[in-house]
């Protein structure tokens, strides 16, 4: 990748340029390195797949133990399969789990090898093994009712027609969140999306709990590994809902365009952490960073950016409480403190997630933040906020500067701060662009993988 260091100009009243001798180009990583940088080949993907790999090297390990003969399926041997990538999937979804990975990985001094903190870096890629477990899980139920059909129609086993019922809708429930999970239906029907996976998901909990009483008997269901299997799922997904909560807003409007929320009366989540807000308790959930009040106001704020439906009605019909539920999570930008130095860079208001770090100065940081019109849109106060811990921060003003090559900008930050990684929260499409551009020329780089 050849990246030309372009002119920088930014917000503050001074103008940046950089020399010829400031031109540079990347080096490529080797071949072998370089494949496993592409977008299909992300840990998350990897992750996936390690999942998928184990359950059929114990679909095989099954098969060999006599799961299936022609006297019957060993069926409580096969649920309890299913039940246990069911069970696997909440818990790698669960908020404490990932706020204690995020804790543990970033652990770790600055003085470690970079390419062991780069690795730990990717952390956040965890939900691969959420998806993973949920898929198998599915494949699982599925096979259980073939199962049930096959013994039906050779007149063998124990499977009852309830049972047979039960599995199969069971297996239908699931098969409907994991298809409505569809990277692409899910962009496009998010509403839809978050109902089959919120609804499905709670009546599938209550047909588990049907289920483990069918399979083991009532008299046993307690020392039964599947009961407590089902105990740990239903704590894990109910938990979320006994912590909602109904929190006082104000806004502030600087545009047509954003809205900044400050929350009141409600503990100060963490710097870097996120969490989902909703104008109703049960529906329309979106997530959005939690950044420290400005100096001498109390509370948090969002940012808030036009972007569909839910937020254009927010802006244009601002509520006075929202709905808070769960607890803050640790979001990608954490890795930061993996270095000794990085640069931040945002599309937008991608600004939003970062901005906690860029006040927090205890991990350096060099920020490139690409929008229009920065000042019209967010507001001056926003932007000398942010160039007041920033004061050496790129800000290209696309609205007189025009679109710009943005992986340069990352990689002309990088070189000239000095810094180990870049973070980069943008759309989809920029943020793999910068990440995946960058980390095939060896440069350490994060950035959000949209799987929540």
């Amino acid at each position: 990748m050849t990246a030309l260091v372009p002119a920088a100009p930014y917000i503050g009243g001074r103008h940046r340029t950089h020399g010829a001798g400031d031109r540079g180009v990347a080096p490529s990583l080797p071949m072998h390195r370089r494949v496993l940088k592409h977008p299909r080949a992300m840990q998350y993907n990897r992750l996936i797949v390690l999942a998928l790999v184990v359950n059929v090297g114990w679909l095989g390990y099954g098969a060999a133990a006599g799961w299936w003969t022609s006297s019957g399926t060993d069926l409580r041997a096969v649920a309890l399969t299913a039940q246990a990538n069911l069970a696997a999937a909440v818990v790698f979804r669960q908020q404490y789990v990932l706020n204690a990975l995020a804790w543990l990985v970033t652990r770790p001094p600055t003085s470690w090898p970079l390419r062991i903190r780069w690795a730990l870096g990717k952390y956040y890629h965890v939900g691969g093994l959420h998806v993973g477990t949920a898929v198998a899980g599915t494949l699982w139920y599925l096979v259980l009712v073939a199962s049930m059909v096959r013994d039906a129609l050779a007149g063998v086993g124990q499977a009852s027609h309830v049972h047979l019922i039960l599995g199969a809708t069971i297996a239908t429930t699931f098969t409907v969140m994991v298809v409505m999970a569809l990277p692409r239906l899910r962009a496009a029907q998010h509403d839809r999306f978050e109902m089959t996976h919120r609804f499905c998901g709670w009546a599938a909990l209550l047909l588990v709990w049907l289920n483990t009483v069918l399979f083991t008997g009532a008299g046993s269901v307690v020392p039964s590994p599947s009961f407590w299997l089902a105990v740990v799922s239903a704590a894990l997904a109910l938990w979320p809902w006994l912590l909602l909560r109904r929190v006082p807003i104000t806004v502030e409007r600087p545009s047509s365009h954003a809205a900044l929320v400050r929350l009141h009366g409600a503990a100060v989540p963490a710097v870097g952490t996120t969490r989902p807000i909703s104008r109703r308790p049960v529906m329309g959930w979106h997530h959005f960073a939690n950044v420290p009040a400005a100096a001498g106001d109390a509370g948090y704020r969002m940012l808030v950016s036009r972007a569909g439906d839910w937020t254009s009605d927010f802006i244009d019909s601002p509520p006075e409480h929202v709905w808070v539920r769960g607890i803050p999570a640790v979001g990608v930008a954490n890795v930061r403190k993996l270095f000794t130095k990085v640069v931040i860079v945002a599309t937008g208001s991608g600004v939003g997630p970062v901005l906690g770090h860029l006040l927090d100065d205890s991990v350096p940081a060099r920020l490139v933040w690409v929008t229009r019109n920065p000042r019209d849109t967010y507001g001056d106060a926003f932007v000398d906020e942010i160039l007041a811990a920033q004061p050496d921060a790129t800000i290209w003003d696309t609205g007189t500067l025009g679109t710009p090559d943005v992986p340069a900008l990352a990689y002309a930050a990088y070189l000239d701060s000095g810094a180990e990684a870049v973070i980069c929260v943008s759309n989809r499409a920029v943020t793999w662009r910068v990440v995946h551009g960058l980390e095939r020329c060896g440069v350490p780089a994060f950035g959000p993988i949209w799987d929540s």
